[in-house]
């Protein structure tokens, strides 16, 4: 799937777009009991020719009335429209809350600088913690444009002087650089915002 926010799958997929709502569905098949104000009355008066002719649903947002006057099969075909909409909805859900996804979220910059930083992990934790970067380099990172990874340590280490374009061949060389990285703590607490500030200073990823 795109590396898009939910947002902006939902404005391409979502209920609304494709007009599944409840709303756009009852207005396809059938139409509002209207009550309409008479002059000559001085009241609303509810329209009457309607009445048991119809189905009637009322809507829990507004309590607004619809006459239901679509055949059986136009209702099964939104039945199925709305399950096809589930599944797809679970199929994002899915994907959103799995392998990289779950730790990173989804990546929507084009270019971006990860900033290393494992402090007082132990050899397994920073194991795990290169496994969980070696994942999101391959499932993410081989979509946007542009990156690069700093770590923080006493002595900086940067894999790249500015983050550079994304293909096949750099991120696997950025995989093995970090398979390459000694298991060794931060000597100092202000060493992140050291790797963040040089990291910002990518001109690639502060424009």
């Amino acid at each position: 799937q795109p590396l898009i926010s939910s947002s902006k799958w939902l404005q391409l997929h979502g209920l609304k777009r494709n007009k599944l709502t409840l709303s756009q569905i009852l207005s396809q098949i059938g139409f509002q009991h209207r009550k309409d104000y008479v002059t000559a009355l001085g009241k609303l008066v509810a329209s009457r020719y309607a009445d048991g002719l119809f189905p009637q649903y009322m809507t829990a947002q507004d309590g607004s009335v619809y006459n239901l006057t679509a055949k059986k099969e136009l209702v099964l075909h939104f039945v199925e429209r709305l399950m096809g909409a589930i599944e797809l909805y679970q199929q994002r859900m899915e994907w959103l809350t799995s392998e990289s996804r779950l730790i990173f979220g989804v990546i929507q910059e084009r270019c971006i600088v990860i900033v290393l930083d494992f402090g007082t992990a132990a050899p397994a934790e920073f194991d795990l913690c290169r496994d969980a970067l070696s994942l999101v380099l391959v499932e993410q990172v081989t979509q946007i444009a542009k990156f690069n990874l700093i770590r923080a340590a006493q002595d900086l280490m940067k894999w790249q002087e500015k983050s550079i374009p994304v293909s096949e061949y750099t991120v696997k060389s950025a995989v093995k650089w970090l398979w390459k990285l000694d298991h060794t703590t931060a000597a100092s607490s202000t060493t992140p915002a050291g790797a963040l500030v040089e990291a910002m200073s990518d001109e690639s990823v502060s424009s």
